[in-house]
């Protein structure tokens, strides 16, 4: 998702009993999403929380597995009624965000949501939810840039936007309360998986005190 942002935190909190929520945050080509996909596999308790949007569903995608689409007038009305635990609202008009019922799903499952966002709907959630492990996903500048231009599906304009905003990210890094730096790939997803299952371990002890 590109372009400048507002994002809010809007919703009651959705934790469930203690139970935490995993959230993942970075700059663009930090790898988050490469990441995400390797820890699901190492933590199997964790489920990746689907984002609702107002985007049109593109081919290919299904509703409920890639995201719940809604229309402008739902997402609106949903915000309206406080069921967002965060939402975003890109330049294009585009709206993205985190249903609370669906973090509520997950956990009424017996599972760990995780939930891939922004910096700003990260340092949202971790106000609005006590229960919120937030990890920041950090690569040297260099290597992001690599990373941005090796998938070529954006403009240079576009790349140098995305850099310059991946530099006050990077400043933001301390604010989390875990930082991973995805350098080599395996040892950035022993690390996470580390961390992940230090905090569910933590948690599930101070449940059973």
């Amino acid at each position: 998702m590109s372009g400048s942002s507002t994002t809010e935190a809007t919703g009651h909190g959705a934790s469930d009993g203690g139970r935490p929520v995993v959230v993942i945050t970075g700059p663009s080509g930090a790898g988050k999403g490469t990441l995400i996909r390797a820890l699901l596999e190492r933590v199997p308790e964790l489920e990746l929380a689907v984002s609702a949007t107002t985007r049109l569903k593109r081919a290919g995608e299904e509703e409920g597995r890639d995201y719940y689409f809604l229309s402008d007038g739902d997402f609106a009305a949903r915000v309206a009624r406080g069921e967002f635990l965060e939402h975003v609202t890109y330049v294009s008009g585009q709206r993205y965000g985190t249903l609370c019922a669906e973090v509520e799903r997950i956990g009424a499952a017996g599972r760990v949501a995780v939930l891939e966002l922004e910096t700003e709907g990260a340092l949202n959630v971790a106000e609005a939810l006590s229960g919120a492990v937030t990890i920041f996903v950090t690569a040297p500048l260099r290597e992001l840039e690599r990373r941005l231009r090796e998938r070529a599906t954006e403009s240079a304009g576009e790349i140098g936007e995305r850099l310059d905003l991946a530099e006050s990210q990077l400043r933001q890094a301390g604010l989390f309360d875990h930082v991973v730096e995805n350098d080599e790939l395996e040892r950035a997803v022993s690390d996470l998986a580390g961390i992940v299952r230090a905090e569910l371990d933590g948690a599930g002890s101070m449940a059973r005190s």
